[in-house]
């Protein structure tokens, strides 16, 4: 009778730990929406964590192409005021600062004033960071993206590590800023890597990157020169 106990009670710890490991990315939205920091380590986010809160927004908008017809722009802009930190966090559904509605043709962003950290992350969906700006510290290493992932026109004020990331699909850095460094250290890309038109400033790191198909890395501009010239002193 005592074992059998024993056991009911460890059973119902663990799943008390593993309720307590779990969170609404509707929770974590709420805090981010009234300007407050988030900070997560070993959790679990379930649903979609939108930091465009494009689904708010859009019932509000002007009605399909009004925004062109009255000069405005389809550029419907978020900016994120509080540190965003999650580490050795799981997100179940997709992580996005970047959403262009087909339907509306509206086009929905989110920008970081603070410090953002997705370190030891693993993203099982959409990671999409399009347009996004990082005023502050920015940091991804460790952390593996899944399923589609874009830093596209992205723009990085201060240094930024994506060392020891995992991209399974196509990644693309296309027209990304880097005005003060990025590390790629031991980096994986398991599909093609787009560079094209990237600009780095500052420290570029690439020693141990690997890429298993193409990297386009047309007009990419570090230091003023081309991307081969790293590739030869790193590997």
């Amino acid at each position: 009778m005592k074992k059998l106990l024993s056991f009911a009670f460890i059973l119902f710890l663990s799943l008390s730990i593993s309720a307590q490991r779990t969170v609404s990315a509707a929770d974590i939205l709420d805090d981010i929406k009234a300007g407050k920091s988030v900070s997560y380590e070993n959790v679990t986010v379930t649903g979609k964590l939108d930091m465009t809160f494009m689904d708010e927004k859009l019932p509000d908008l002007p009605k399909k192409y009004k925004w062109y017809k009255n000069g405005g722009s389809n550029s419907i802009k978020e900016i994120i005021e509080g540190k965003v930190s999650f580490v050795n966090c799981v997100f179940e559904d997709d992580v996005l600062a970047y959403f262009h509605d087909e339907e509306s043709k509206y086009t929905f962003t989110a920008s970081f004033e603070n410090d953002v950290r997705f370190k030891n992350c693993e993203f099982k969906r959409n990671a999409m960071f399009k347009y996004s700006a990082f005023e502050r510290d920015a940091d991804f290493a460790g952390s593996k993206f899944l399923k589609e992932s874009t830093f596209k026109y992205s723009k990085f004020d201060n240094y930024v590590s994506f060392a020891n990331t995992l991209f399974e699909e196509y990644a693309t850095f296309k027209y990304t800023k880097f005005k003060d460094g990025v590390s790629f250290n031991n980096a994986r890309f398991k599909d093609d890597l787009n560079l094209k038109y990237t600009k780095v400033r500052g420290d570029f790191n690439v020693s141990g990157m690997k890429v298993a198909h193409d990297i386009n890395s047309k007009y990419t501009d570090i230091n003023g020169d081309g991307l081969s010239k790293y590739l030869l002193q790193n590997n």
